[in-house]
């Protein structure tokens, strides 16, 4: 069996650390969308050649977070409106779906501690005002709450759009109202899946998804931050 060199193993290596540090830049913000970018000034921000950056910008062209333009550079995307409403109108439906499903499955006390955690993680987040926090409580609660309806199906497809859903509340993230009525809506949708209340648990996370949607794309619409 014939193995490539060091050197080839070093350049796949800082490939994937390339895509590890440009998403992280794109999430955060720090690389904006819309923005115009060299290979050679992404290159020196890594610290790396241009080689494993241009490897990595085709890795996330591919994601959809990027576009790749020859002799022209690398543009970050807009969050896409149509994207979005897409996005949301699937997890919507497949969420409240988990939910019913959770809610009849009859749990106990102990299988709903990451659902009570997740909401306590966000009221205390909320209270120190640290949005950050409450945006990885939130993500965890519906998380464990497609792991409790039980579908891995539904998981792999919401693991799936993940990231584009992450991309556009950071955006939106310190825009936004203080997102308290989100955790009012968890503790009710926790609560009907405490008491075995399918139809309700379904039915208020349905409403849940949808008013976050209508904010959400409200939100990239009136500052700009979104594209067609």
């Amino acid at each position: 069996m014939i193995f490539g060199s060091s050197g080839d193993f070093r350049e796949k290596s800082n490939s994937y650390r390339a895509v590890g540090e440009l998403r992280r830049l794109i999430f955060s913000g720090e690389l904006a969308p819309g923005s115009d970018h060299l290979e050679t000034e992404l290159a020196d921000r890594l610290g790396m050649s241009r080689t494993p950056v241009r490897e990595a910008a085709l890795m996330l062209e591919g994601q959809g977070l990027v576009e790749v333009r020859p002799r022209r550079g690398i543009r970050i995307l807009p969050v896409s409106v149509s994207d979005m409403c897409e996005i949301y109108d699937i997890l919507t439906e497949l969420e409240a779906l988990a939910a019913r499903d959770a809610a009849a499955r009859g749990y106990g006390a102990e299988d709903l501690l990451g659902l009570e955690k997740s909401i306590r993680d966000m009221a205390r987040a909320l209270e120190a005002e640290d949005r950050e926090a409450w945006a990885a409580a939130d993500d965890e609660f519906h998380r464990e709450l497609v792991r409790l309806g039980g579908n891995r199906r539904i998981g792999a497809i919401q693991a799936m759009m993940a990231d584009q859903v992450r991309r556009a509340r950071a955006m939106t993230l310190y825009i936004r109202p203080v997102p308290v009525k989100s955790r009012d809506d968890h503790e009710a949708v926790l609560a009907a899946i405490r008491a075995g209340d399918a139809e309700t648990a379904g039915r208020v996370h349905h409403a849940h998804r949808t008013h976050a949607r209508d904010m959400l794309i409200g939100l990239l619409r009136r500052h700009h931050l979104h594209q067609l």
